[in-house]
């Protein structure tokens, strides 16, 4: 286990019904650390992530975040750290399509109680880094899949998070744009100093990572250590 971890889980397990979708996993990233998720589907790689975010609760094991047990607070407590000290994107973006593009991102700040003003302000600041300033007003559906995607990174990064959850964050866009993409996401989360957790099967997207670890059949295993990770 690595020193000084700012996320880490210790030999979790998570079933549904009878079947074991992950068996003692371990693992741990640090701050401004990039850790690639590997493994074929059905593998338990988004299980781990969900249990490392608070969004499941291991059925055995540890999440400790920052130094506090994540998998023993109560469902409100784990909902405020996913608004506040967390950020998602996920394989499709899951914007919210009723809403502006300066909305979706000002969105996680609004619901964290942040002042309207202020909260568009930083969505057009990021908007702006991320070469999309113009497109605020604009409905997520009048958007290209690339772009799409840029507005989820703006949003899982408004809000300042200390871990950025990616699952399969390039599944649905061609491979130059994925590309792209990863790209803008590493540097972005590095410049503000979020470990990131990327779930994915793309060998392209892992090679963006400092580390790569593997899921196959709800273990998880270091590719280059030759063991499970502890």
């Amino acid at each position: 286990m690595i020193v000084n971890a700012l996320l880490r889980a210790e030999g979790i397990s998570r079933s549904f019904g009878s079947t074991p979708a992950l068996r003692e996993a371990s693992l741990s990233v640090t701050a401004g650390e990039v850790l690639a998720v590997m493994g074929p589907s059905g593998s338990g790689k988004s299980t781990l992530l969900h249990c490392l975010a608070g969004i499941f609760t291991p059925d055995g094991g540890q999440v400790w975040f920052d130094d506090r047990r994540l998998d023993t607070l109560d469902d409100g407590r784990r909902s405020e750290l996913r608004r506040t000290a967390f950020g998602f994107v996920f394989q499709f973006g899951q914007l919210v399509p009723e809403l502006t593009v300066a909305d979706n991102v000002a969105l996680p700040l609004l619901l964290g109680r942040t002042k309207r003003k202020e909260a568009y302000a930083r969505a057009a600041s990021w908007l702006e880094r991320l070469e999309l300033d113009g497109l605020g007003g604009r409905r997520t559906g009048e958007l290209s899949g690339g772009q799409a995607q840029r507005v989820a990174i703006a949003r899982a990064l408004v809000t300042r998070p200390r871990v950025v959850f990616a699952d399969e964050p390039t599944g649905a866009l061609d491979s130059l744009t994925g590309e792209h993409v990863m790209e803008l996401l590493v540097t972005l989360a590095r410049d503000e100093g979020a470990a990131v957790i990327v779930v994915t099967h793309d060998a392209r997207v892992a090679a963006c990572a400092d580390r790569e670890i593997v899921v196959r059949d709800g273990r998880v295993t270091d590719p280059y250590a030759g063991g499970t990770v502890r």
